[in-house]
């Protein structure tokens, strides 16, 4: 599955209402370590079933990016049941994007 561009108009759709965990990237596109990041993110949301990968422009939605109070990009924020369960600022690598997703998941 590819990464989904969310809106103010499908948030509530594609985010609060997923029966998945949501894996959400805060981004901008003239931001370098985001860049490097959505690669990454693009595979995790090829290799994943189990999660949905979900991508957010903070220039096109501020508030969206106000919702999740973010003051640094990138911003991955993993949500389950409408509620954030884990965050990560900056770029990781995917080995520890996966690690932060399955530690989250699991507990």
């Amino acid at each position: 599955m590819a990464t989904i561009k969310v809106t103010s108009e499908n948030f509530q759709s594609e985010v609060l209402n997923s029966d998945k965990p949501v894996l959400v990237d805060l981004w901008a596109s003239w931001c370098g370590p985001c860049k490097m990041l959505g690669p990454v993110l693009e595979q995790i949301s090829e290799e994943r079933g189990d999660i949905k990968v979900c991508k957010i422009n903070v220039d096109e939605e501020p508030g969206l990016a106000s919702e999740f109070r973010v003051s640094s990009i990138p911003h991955v924020a993993l949500l389950k049941g409408n509620k954030i369960i884990a965050q990560s600022i900056g770029f990781k690598p995917k080995a520890d994007i996966l690690a932060m997703v399955d530690g989250a998941l699991k507990g």
